[in-house]
């Protein structure tokens, strides 16, 4: 089914020469939904430097306003938050509208979970199909009364109160799922343990303990990974310095890196281990990728990224690396088509349930731009041969900005320009991607079909 927004703006990109220049990417979507979700929960103030301004993150300002924190933009563009503190959310009098954000959705159906009154959500189209009951069920286990649509979808409401904690393995290892049960473990008394199968991103974690709030985890000899916290502890106001989101740093890299010649530069990026799989996975490809000036800022890693255009090559992506670059893998595929030999990359059933089924969305585009390719029920294998794809289709991108920023990605070095039905969904994550590709020497324009 494809699903169409009522504003499209259709944008083209053009191949173009190599890409040279020194960019910043956005702050992290990750960091920035967690900095105001914390900052509204702890008491004091909360300063937040670099916090990506895209709808996504806009949404859960909005949602944290109406459960009583008071979140405001300063002159200097810093982001303030007076939190309300832990136990004290008030009820809003609105629904909580999450518009595309399937990771505020979810983190806040956990805040939420705790409060003495009920709260509704409601989002877009795409948000509408997302799974929820990933969420749904660890918080009903905790005593939350949650009335959805089928499949615990939204819209939907959760009554919360007095939860008991519990100890929980998710079927599937989502960094989501986490930190939607350590929320809700904010405000219950005793130890709430989450058990993952593998490690997933712990910016939850590392933000918690920023935060004053003790977090234990334990790895254990299966590969996974133990997070414990006792709720009801004290948190205050904390200032957070949010880095440059390594997902979005990854079109950028991307392009610079199948188009020879480039030489790009992104500094302040974060690289978080459990991040950073795209970058891993390129270099196995032949990419030449630098990572310099290495550093800790608010608990978390971060660096400066230089990489040089020239020739990839075809590699098995191993599938326990999906969990640390699942979000990057639209973006991959382009480096796959570029490159020399056979791509293959499994492991990947989760990409059939983020803003669009990334699957077969993209290999459906692949297919339109003249990529060679099998889609598997849990991947693609992509025959790369070491010449641009020929390009020249107008590409559907589903309501999901990841796929549009790939395509265009794509159209930087194909034969022929590509079209994206819709660059607006680009808002959600990324604003400035098109004003940043053509800083860096992109040909990207907003004029409708190739």
């Amino acid at each position: 089914m494809t699903i169409q927004n009522e504003q499209q703006i259709p944008v083209t990109s053009r191949r173009c020469d190599a890409l040279r220049g020194d960019i910043t990417v956005p702050g992290d979507k990750s960091m920035s939904h967690r900095s105001l979700i914390l900052g509204g929960l702890a008491t004091g103030k909360t300063l937040v430097t670099g916090l990506l301004e895209g709808e996504d993150v806009l949404c859960t300002a909005d949602a944290m306003r109406k459960l009583g924190a008071k979140v405001e933009k300063l002159e200097d563009g810093t982001w303030q938050v007076e939190g309300v503190g832990v136990g004290s959310l008030q009820e809003p009098d609105h629904v909580l509208d999450m518009g595309n954000s399937g990771t505020a959705a979810r983190l806040l159906m956990g805040v939420v979970a705790s409060a003495p009154f009920t709260t509704f959500f409601s989002g877009d189209a795409s948000l509408h199909k997302r799974p929820m009951r990933r969420v749904a069920v660890p918080l009903a286990e905790m005593g939350a009364t949650i009335t959805s649509r089928s499949g615990d979808r939204f819209p939907l409401g959760i009554t919360g109160g007095s939860l008991m904690p519990i100890d929980y393995a998710p079927p599937v290892a989502s960094a989501q799922v986490k930190s939607c049960v350590m929320l809700a473990a904010l405000d219950t008394p005793g130890i709430t343990t989450v058990t993952e199968s593998k490690p997933t991103r712990d910016h939850t974690e590392n933000m918690l303990r920023h935060f004053g709030v003790k977090v234990e985890v334990t790895d254990n000899d299966e590969g996974g990974r133990t997070v414990s916290l006792a709720g009801q502890q004290e948190m205050k106001g904390a200032d957070v310095t949010v880095p440059g989101d390594p997902s979005s740093a990854a079109f950028p890299v991307v392009a610079a890196a199948i188009r020879p010649g480039s030489d790009v530069t992104l500094t302040n990026v974060g690289l978080n281990p459990l991040r950073d799989g795209i970058f891993e996975t390129l270099a196995d490809m032949g990419a030449d990728i630098t990572i310099s000036n290495v550093r800790l800022q608010a608990g978390e890693q971060v660096g400066d990224i230089r990489v040089k255009g020239g020739l990839l090559k075809g590699v098995t992506v191993p599938p326990e690396r999906a969990v640390s670059m699942i979000d990057e893998y639209p973006v991959l595929f382009v480096a796959a088509a570029f490159a020399h030999g056979t791509t293959t990359m499994r492991g990947l059933e989760e990409l059939r349930v983020k803003e669009s089924d990334r699957l077969s969305v993209m290999a459906e585009g692949l297919k339109s731009c003249g990529v060679d390719l099998e889609e598997l029920e849990d991947g693609l294998i992509i025959h790369g041969r070491a010449v641009p794809p020929k390009g020249g289709a107008t590409v559907v991108t589903e309501l999901d900005h990841r796929i549009a920023m790939s395509f265009l990605v794509l159209g930087c070095g194909s034969e022929e320009p590509v079209t994206v039905d819709d660059g607006a969904v680009m808002e959600t994550s990324f604003p400035e991607f098109v004003n940043l590709m053509n800083s860096l020497g992109a040909d990207i324009s907003r004029e409708g079909s190739a």
